[in-house]
C-alpha cells in the first residue's frame, strides 16, 4: 500500500514539473527562439553613394606648333607659373634659317618689283608717243602687277617664318600649377600631324571637382546645389564637404549599367586633396531628427504559420475583434480566418521591406513583431520613412524607445546554416525597395 502511494506521489510531482515547464516557462522558451533589436531614437540620414575622381576644374594642355629638339625647360612638376611666363624653349636653329631665307625672298621680290616698275614707266612713255603697241604696253603692266603680288607673298612667308620662330619659346597660357611634364631636355618633338603635349597646367588647385558616376536608379534624387560629403583613401577618417554643380545629361553604360556623371565642386584651401585621388561620395537625399528607428531586419522578418496561428488564438482568447491595430484574430468578411489569409499573403503584413528613400513620403503596410509584457506575440503596423540601409525611420503609436522587436528566428538560422541547399535559397516574398 505504501509503495503504491509513493508511486502516485511521484507521478503527481512529474506532472507538476511538466506543467511548470510547459506553461510556466512557455513564454520564456518561445522568446528564446528569436533574435531581437531595440527600438532606438535618434537622427538618421538617407544617402546615395558613388565613386569618382578628383580633378582640377580647369586644365590646359601646353603643346608646340613647331618641331624640334627641346633645348631648355624652365619649370618642373608642381611649379607655380604665371600667364606669359617662359616655361620651355625649342632649338630655334631651323626656324632662324627659315626666317633668313624668307628675308632673302622679300629682297628678291622687291628687286623684281623695282625692275618691273622701271619697265612699266618706260613703256608708258613709249605708248603715249604711239611708238609702243597696246599689246606690248599691257605686257609691261602685267609684269608690274605680278611683281607686286610676289612681294606680298614673300612678305607673308617672312611673317610665317618669324611666327614659327616665336613658337620655339613656350609660354604659360594661364596662371596655375604644373601637374604634368611630358618631355625632357634633348628630346625631339614632331608637330607635323598634331601638337605634342609638353605640360599640363591646372588653373587653381584651391578649387577641385569630382566627376562621380551615379546609377540611373538614384540619379533622380541628385539635384544642383545639393550638399555632399566625401572621403579619400589618404584620409579615411576625415569627411570633406562639397556641393553638386551639375548633373550631366549624357549617360555612360558600364557593364550593362547606365550611369550619369555628376560634377561636384570641392574647396581645397589647404591643398590636402590631390588631383587623381579616388573619392567615395555620399549624396544627402534626406534626413530625420529625433526619430524612432528600427533595424531593417525587423521589417524584413516574416512570421511562420505557427506564429500566426498562435497570434490568432491569443486574440480569440482575449476577445479582441477583427480590424484592430495589431491584426484581427476573428474571421474576416469572407469567413476565412485572418491567420490563414495572412499566411497566404504575408506581403500585406510584416516583412514588406525597410521603407523607401527620402522624398517618397511615409508608407504604411509594414509591420514589426514583438512580445508584450505577458509574453504573447504581438504585431505593430508602422509607417516607414527614410533609411540608411541599416536602420529605418518608423512611426507607430505602439512602438516606444527601448522596446525589443524581433529581427530573426534562431531556429530558421540554425536550419539554414545546417543545410547548404536551404542557405543558398533566396528569401521568399517581395524584396524591399532600395535593395535593403
Amino acid at each position: 500500500m505504501k509503495k503504491k502511494l509513493s508511486i502516485a506521489i511521484g507521478a503527481v510531482v512529474l506532472v507538476a514539473i511538466a506543467v511548470y515547464f510547459i506553461f510556466g516557462r512557455g513564454g520564456a522558451d518561445t522568446t528564446a527562439e528569436f533574435r531581437f533589436a531595440p527600438v532606438e531614437r535618434g537622427d538618421l540620414e538617407a544617402l546615395v553613394t558613388a565613386t569618382g575622381t578628383l580633378s582640377a576644374v580647369t586644365t590646359v594642355q601646353v603643346g608646340t606648333q613647331v618641331s624640334g629638339r627641346i633645348d631648355e625647360l624652365k619649370v618642373d612638376f608642381n611649379d607655380v607659373v604665371k600667364k606669359g611666363q617662359l616655361i620651355a624653349r625649342i632649338d630655334p636653329t631651323l626656324q632662324q634659317q627659315a626666317v633668313r631665307d624668307a628675308e632673302a625672298g622679300v629682297e628678291r621680290s622687291q628687286a623684281e618689283l623695282d625692275q618691273s616698275q622701271r619697265e612699266y614707266d618706260r613703256n608708258l612713255q613709249l605708248f603715249q608717243r604711239k611708238v609702243l603697241t597696246e599689246i606690248d604696253f599691257n605686257t609691261a603692266k602685267y609684269g608690274l602687277a605680278v611683281a607686286r603680288a610676289n612681294l606680298k607673298s614673300a612678305q607673308v612667308t617672312l611673317d610665317r617664318a618669324r611666327q614659327n620662330l616665336s613658337y620655339t619659346s613656350i609660354f604659360a597660357p594661364i596662371d596655375g600649377v604644373v601637374v604634368e611634364r611630358d618631355v625632357d631636355v634633348g628630346q625631339t618633338v614632331a608637330a607635323s600631324l598634331a601638337a605634342p603635349q609638353l605640360f599640363l597646367i591646372a588653373n587653381d588647385l584651391a578649387h577641385l571637382q569630382i566627376l562621380a558616376l551615379v546609377d540611373e536608379s538614384d540619379i533622380g534624387q541628385i539635384k544642383d546645389g545639393q550638399p555632399i560629403r566625401f572621403s579619400v583613401q589618404a584620409y579615411p577618417a576625415q569627411k570633406f564637404p562639397g556641393v553638386v554643380k551639375q548633373v550631366r545629361l549624357q549617360s555612360k553604360v558600364q557593364e550593362n549599367v547606365v550611369n550619369y556623371t555628376v560634377v561636384v565642386g570641392v574647396d581645397n584651401p589647404g591643398g590636402k586633396l590631390k588631383p587623381g585621388m579616388t573619392a567615395t561620395v555620399e549624396f544627402l537625399t534626406g534626413s530625420a531628427k529625433n526619430a524612432l528607428l528600427v533595424s531593417n531586419a525587423a521589417l524584413r522578418f516574416r512570421p511562420t504559420s505557427d506564429m500566426l496561428a498562435k497570434l490568432a488564438a491569443s486574440r480569440t482568447e482575449d476577445g479582441q475583434q477583427a480590424g484592430t491595430e495589431t491584426g484581427p484574430a476573428a474571421a474576416g468578411a469572407n469567413g476565412q480566418p485572418n491567420a490563414q489569409r495572412r499566411q497566404g499573403g504575408q506581403g500585406n503584413g510584416a516583412g514588406n521591406g525597410a521603407g523607401g528613400r527620402s522624398g517618397n513620403g511615409g508608407r504604411s503596410g509594414n509591420a514589426v513583431w514583438f512580445f508584450n509584457e505577458e509574453g504573447k506575440l504581438e504585431r505593430a503596423r508602422v509607417t516607414v520613412g527614410i533609411t540608411d540601409g541599416q536602420r529605418t525611420q518608423v512611426d507607430s503609436p505602439r512602438l516606444k524607445e527601448g522596446m525589443q522587436v524581433i529581427i530573426g528566428s534562431l531556429q530558421a538560422a540554425t536550419a539554414a546554416s545546417s543545410s547548404p541547399f536551404q542557405s543558398a535559397q533566396p528569401q521568399s516574398g517581395p524584396r524591399p525597395p532600395g535593395g535593403f
